[in-house]
């Protein structure tokens, strides 16, 4: 008999999202978890958080450490996802991911049509909840014209020149401020260049930067091509952000020399745990043939959990993942092959138990959003 996915979760990556993941696991839902990492594991136990250490270029491991599983949560960099993916297919076993890159994922569909299990990558925040959250909007009008995607993870105090701190993964990072992003324009499919399309964006009184990013829509524009005129995902930043990395990127080339960018900014940007994550979306169109416009947002900060204070973007990336496998596991989604993040409804991840974490983009929760409102004043660059 196939176990319950939610009682037999392999989580590959100890690092901060995953061991959260881990947390959230047996805080919300009282369940264990194999927690799998590369270096060896803290001697504190868990009795909830079973530990493994796994190198997953070993396959014979790997495939041990699958076939012990139903549900494998990839908490990996990026580059990682294809192997993992390939070796979940095989031995039939439901794999998550949470990347942002898109040739990892085109690879992770090719293998689809012949899995016995669910192939879900890009859960988490961006890609992840943001699609959920777009889908939403986006079936509120009869016809759309606009739909403009928003997210930021920051630092509450900017203080050193890049504007910028890091709260996550410095490979994510670079990846989606280098690879092309895609975009509807006119109706279009197309890709627009990453730290382009520059704006500056009001929330709450406090100006913040968007500019395009790589990854953040996941499948959202092949999912809405056809149904709107314009859709865009770009990055909130602190103001001034954009132009330092576009002096980096650019006017040193570093772009180039991905490596020697990542030890530049390894050694010369702090990492901080004092954050936010800002999410924005507004969303216009016909309704009733009448012009209207709909706007969700809000900001989530860091919060205990298990007795460790996690930080926002840890809470939300995690939650947007577990999110997504309550809803698999409770048979709201497909039960195999490859699915989309905007396949799952908003109402739907409100109502998990991890919901709480994203109860601001409740319709109801939007008191006083028009004064709120992201005001977008495009700087064109």
């Amino acid at each position: 008999m196939m176990k319950n996915p939610l009682e037999a979760i392999l989580i590959l990556g100890a690092g901060k999202i995953g061991s959260t993941i881990a947390d959230m696991l047996a805080e919300l839902h009282g369940l264990s978890a194999t927690l799998a990492d590369m270096q060896p594991s803290p001697a504190a136990s868990d009795p909830l958080i079973n530990r493994l250490q796994l190198d997953i270029q070993n396959d014979a491991a790997l495939a041990e450490a699958l076939r012990k599983h139903s549900l494998v949560i990839n908490a990996l960099p990026f580059f990682c996802a294809a192997r993992v993916a390939t070796a979940a297919a095989q031995h039939g076993v439901h794999y998550f991911d949470l990347t942002e890159d898109v040739a990892a994922t085109r690879a992770i569909r090719a293998l689809a049509p012949q899995a016995r299990a669910v192939l879900m990558p890009q859960c988490g925040l961006a890609p992840g909840v943001i699609g959920m959250l777009g889908g939403h909007l986006a079936g509120q009008f009869d016809a759309l014209h606009e739909l403009q995607l928003r997210v930021g993870a920051l630092t509450v105090h900017a203080t050193n020149a890049l504007r910028y701190h890091f709260t996550w993964s410095i490979d994510g990072l670079i990846n989606e401020y280098c690879n092309p992003c895609d975009a509807i324009v006119n109706g279009q499919l197309t890709q627009v260049q990453p730290l382009e399309g520059l704006e500056s964006w009001l929330l709450d009184g406090q100006q913040f930067e968007a500019f395009n990013t790589s990854g953040g829509l996941g499948t959202l524009c092949e999912t809405l091509q056809g149904r709107v005129r314009n859709l865009s995902y770009k990055t909130l930043r602190h103001p001034g952000h954009r132009d330092a990395m576009h002096l980096l990127l650019h006017g040193l080339r570093l772009m180039e020399r991905r490596d020697l960018l990542r030890q530049v900014l390894e050694g010369a940007v702090p990492h901080s745990r004092d954050d936010m994550v800002v999410i924005a979306a507004t969303a216009t169109g016909l309704r009733s043939g009448r012009l209207e416009q709909e706007t969700r947002t809000v900001r989530i900060y860091g919060a205990p959990l298990r007795g460790r204070h996690r930080t926002a973007i840890e809470l939300t990336t995690a939650a947007g993942m577990l999110g997504a496998v309550e809803l698999f596991a409770t048979g709201r989604l497909p039960q195999h092959g490859f699915v989309r993040q905007e396949q799952c409804t908003l109402s739907a991840l409100l109502a998990t138990r991890v919901g709480h974490y994203f109860e601001g983009l409740r319709e109801d929760a939007q008191n006083g959003a028009e004064s709120a409102a992201p005001v977008p004043q495009a700087v064109h660059r």
